[in-house]
């Protein structure tokens, strides 16, 4: 009797499923910032593996939204983890690091863009890029200088900003449905809707033709691409640029692609039939992540 227990042990362990190593999304994790003198969470996905092992990956930082928009969202609400778990078991993607930092102030106060403040008084870029990035990346298994951004609305304009102004800290760029706003737009704005937005990135109490300050003139499209360093952008088209057609920043959106198309700035430009909701960034996710992993894989082949 012992014998055939045995065999069969033996037999189920032949048959069974081997041991499938698991993704982790892990919240609320921090890193503190000198600079903004508190800490700074982030949320992260480790893919399979990760733990415990000797192998170290590429990383995607997430940038999340303006409004409402938290770091948890690309996992509740985008289901990113899902996507890039489907994505890496197909071998579509190389496995990779998510890293979604908090950009929003402890006083929920007016929509940081994860930049410094015009005053200077919150330095969220100059912390994230200085201290949030190195310290998260010396805490997890990542491939020194791998690295691209991805962002939606708020988050998508920062990333566009963050790979035109620094092209050596990322490799390349995804922005979906990135808050590209017209000159009218931001002069349309009600004192309210403009405080929210843009107190601390231009300026309080701004009114009129104030607002248009030499900033936001900076931050127009065209400016962006003139100011880039176009010779090293024109290789690959390292920046992934999609927005839906009824989209309430389709204009400034198409406005950068024209921008980036003729200062030589090879990009990716997509329009789908949607508007600036999560089931139009669902649906842009896949498409970003295989940019994302041409990036970093130097699919493009640079």
């Amino acid at each position: 009797m012992t014998r055939i227990r045995l065999v069969l042990l033996t037999l189920l362990m032949a048959i069974a499923p081997p041991t499938v190593s698991r993704a982790e999304v892990r919240m609320g994790e921090t890193v503190f910032s000198p600079v903004l003198g508190r800490a700074l969470s982030y949320d992260i996905y480790l893919p399979p593996g990760s733990e415990g092992g000797t192998r170290a990956y590429p990383v995607l930082y997430l940038l999340h939204g303006g409004g409402t928009g938290q770091p948890s969202y690309w996992f509740t609400l985008a289901g990113i983890d899902q996507v890039l778990d489907r994505l890496i078991a197909q071998g579509r993607i190389r496995p990779l690091i998510a890293v979604a930092p908090n950009g929003r102030r402890p006083d929920d106060g007016p929509a940081s863009y994860f930049l410094d403040d015009a005053d200077g008084a919150a330095r969220w870029q100059t912390a994230f890029l200085d201290e949030a990035m190195p310290g998260i990346e010396a805490r997890h298994p990542v491939l020194p200088g791998r690295r691209a951004v991805m962002g939606i609305s708020m988050g998508g304009f920062a990333a566009l900003v963050y790979r035109l102004e620094h092209p050596d800290l990322f490799a390349g760029a995804a922005a979906l449905s990135p808050a590209l706003r017209t000159d009218e737009q931001l002069l349309a704005l009600s004192p309210g809707d403009y405080a929210d937005r843009f107190a601390t990135l231009l300026g309080p109490d701004l009114e009129g033709a104030a607002r248009l300050t030499d900033r936001w003139a900076a931050f127009r499209p065209a400016a962006m691409a003139a100011s880039a360093d176009a010779a090293r952008l024109a290789r690959i088209p390292s920046i992934h640029v999609q927005t839906g057609s009824d989209d309430s920043f389709f204009e400034g959106t198409a406005q950068l692609h024209v921008a980036l198309r003729d200062a030589g700035i090879r990009h990716r430009f997509r329009v789908i039939e949607a508007g600036h909701d999560w089931p139009a960034w669902q649906s842009m996710l896949e498409d970003a992540l295989l940019h994302v992993d041409a990036v970093l894989s130097r699919g493009y082949g640079e």
